[in-house]
């Protein structure tokens, strides 16, 4: 079974190009796949999987504050972003795939109360690949990851955004 490619093949475009099409994969940080071209693409990086792990290993060799600024950069889960419609478009489809769209007023005050507790801890937002995953579960997480030491959750972060960037760049593949 042939390996299922981007289109066009990251390894043939320009600089420019490149960072035009995949700069967004990263929430408001386009550093990553400038970078990422930076380090030479080739065949390997044509596939999403591909093209992921390249993109992940930018963000792991980036310095801590680096990285905060890419998890500072999420919106909160069911957060006012979400209901005044500022969010990307990528974000938009990820939380309401999980429907966070749907939430009863006692569910979007769990969020609020989670993503302001969870911010004080740890002075940036609660990051989760909700794709595949519910409200529920995502609140059961919110109770889990609170109790997690700084370090510990900011390596689960950089984790989550890393999941978050592969389920993007695998909608993106060739038909």
């Amino acid at each position: 079974m042939p390996a299922t490619t981007l289109d066009p093949r990251p390894s043939t475009l320009d600089r420019d190009d490149f960072v035009s099409r995949y700069g967004d994969i990263y929430e408001h940080s386009p550093w990553v796949a400038e970078l990422s071209w930076d380090t030479g693409l080739g065949p390997a990086q044509d596939t999403p999987d591909g093209l992921a792990d390249t993109m992940s290993e930018i963000l792991a060799a980036a310095s801590a504050e680096r990285q905060l600024e890419v998890i500072r950069a999420h919106p909160d889960l069911a957060g006012k972003a979400a209901a005044s419609g500022e969010l990307t478009a990528d974000s938009t489809r990820e939380q309401a795939g999980a429907g966070l769209d749907q939430c009863s007023q006692e569910e979007l005050e769990r969020f609020h109360r989670y993503n302001d507790a969870y911010k004080a801890r740890f002075g940036f937002p609660f990051v989760m690949a909700v794709k595949g995953s519910d409200r529920y579960k995502i609140l059961a997480a919110f109770e889990t990851r609170l109790n997690h030491s700084l370090d510990e959750e900011r390596r689960t972060a950089i984790e989550q955004i890393n999941r978050i960037a592969r389920f993007r760049l695998q909608s993106r593949i060739a038909p």
